[in-house]
């Protein structure tokens, strides 16, 4: 069986841990198109949105393992935060955040060169400091907030308005490494 490996994600995030476990892999991001999805819960979202990031990329590399990805937030009062259109709708996004705990739901997929299929998620709970209008106005600024699920990143400057984290760091990130670790022995990927 193949062992060659793929990631179908464009996220330079899930890229740095992935090569952070020493495998070999080739970086094909997905084109499924996540608007055309009508599950409301964030978890069953997750789940089917890695699920057909990781079927998409397969029909193009069906003798691999391919790996699809999604990562939901989920404020304190239950609303699903995704992609920020804007830097408005950003600071928003942070100001609902702020002084509370968001839910991070991270859900993978692997579809073995057999065409089978593995999945799980990794939830994680991050608790943000109370920001000032100035701490605002800088995250805002330094543009980090772009193309991520509640406007916030926890592997760089976005620490900096983190409290507490309960759960897995490489979760929150967007590529939880336990879990991915997991999924790829049941499915058979030998770690050489």
């Amino acid at each position: 069986m193949s062992q060659h490996l793929v990631l179908a994600s464009a996220s330079p995030q899930r890229k740095y841990l992935l090569e952070g476990l020493g495998l070999t892999f080739e970086v094909h991001p997905s084109n499924f198109d996540e608007s055309t999805c009508t599950k409301t819960d964030p978890v069953e979202r997750a789940k089917h949105q890695a699920y057909h990031k990781a079927m998409d990329v397969n029909e193009r590399f069906a003798d691999s393992f391919v790996i699809g990805c999604d990562t939901l937030v989920v404020s304190e009062d239950g609303e699903l935060l995704e992609k920020a259109p804007s830097a408005d709708a950003a600071r928003e996004m942070i100001e609902k955040l702020s002084g509370k705990t968001c839910t991070v739901h991270s859900a993978l997929s692997v579809v073995d060169p057999h065409q089978k299929h593995f999945e799980g998620v990794s939830s994680s709970t991050v608790r943000f400091k109370e920001l000032t209008e100035e701490e605002l106005d800088w995250w805002i600024g330094t543009n980090l907030w772009k193309d991520r699920s509640g406007s916030f990143q926890i592997d760089g400057p976005g620490q900096l308005m983190i409290d507490n984290l309960e759960g897995d760091w490489s979760s929150v990130v967007g590529l939880p490494v336990f879990l991915l670790g997991d999924l790829l022995k049941k499915a058979g990927y030998i770690f050489v």
